[in-house]
């Protein structure tokens, strides 16, 4: 898939007054240092579309971003330990939950996980949810660069194993790397194969 266009259209807290015309939707969510900016600039391939932080937490709304007129790429606040208040996080913890039971322009979620780390209870707790709730996702490996090929296996292997504990089979999984580019096409080739399938909107 080439992105021709990739422009913001809305920031809100409200599943209501997201978008309502028919274009598929792919959201992104993780814990909240994830590199999921970061991730997002690189397939879109321009450096400030999602705003970068040094402090995790930055994004506290569902940001729709359309690409290519026809899709929407869905930012969501991360979960886990942002630096906000107890309230603050109720409060778009609710709304995240309310974007993935109402919104039936929602395809698929990608659900981004930090490939240096062991399986965490936070991520394997979200997905759990995301299955109980019949929601299609797949999961993004980031920050591949950090680690040597053979960490890079043996960390995914392990997450596939704890997962087939409790999962009949593994989501799709791309390895990403945003400062290298790596993952791209086929995250994206993946929308694409998903977007040819879907009815015309």
């Amino acid at each position: 898939m080439k992105i021709k266009s990739a422009e913001f259209i809305i920031s809100n807290s409200d599943v209501a007054k997201c978008p309502n015309n028919k274009f598929p939707e792919y959201a992104f969510i993780g814990r909240s240092n994830v590199g999921k900016s970061s991730l997002i600039n690189m397939l879109m391939q321009r450096k400030n579309l999602a705003k970068t932080s040094g402090r995790p937490g930055k994004t506290q709304l569902i940001n729709h971003f359309l690409v290519n007129k026809n899709w929407y790429l869905v930012d969501l606040p991360g979960y886990g330990y942002a630096r906000v208040s107890k309230s603050a996080k109720k409060v778009f913890q609710k709304f995240i939950t309310q974007y993935f039971q109402k919104r039936q322009q929602l395809v698929l979620a990608f659900v981004l996980i930090d490939c240096r780390h062991e399986p965490q209870k936070v991520d394997l707790d979200f997905m759990q949810w995301m299955g109980e709730n019949q929601i299609p996702f797949a999961i993004i490996f980031t920050k591949a660069d950090k680690l040597k090929p053979n960490a890079i296996k043996r960390n995914v292997e392990n997450y596939t194993n704890t997962m087939l504990e409790t999962w009949e089979e593994m989501p799709p999984h791309f390895i990403t790397s945003s400062s290298k580019g790596t993952g791209r096409d086929e995250v994206l080739a993946y929308i694409d194969s998903i977007n040819n399938e879907l009815p015309a909107h």
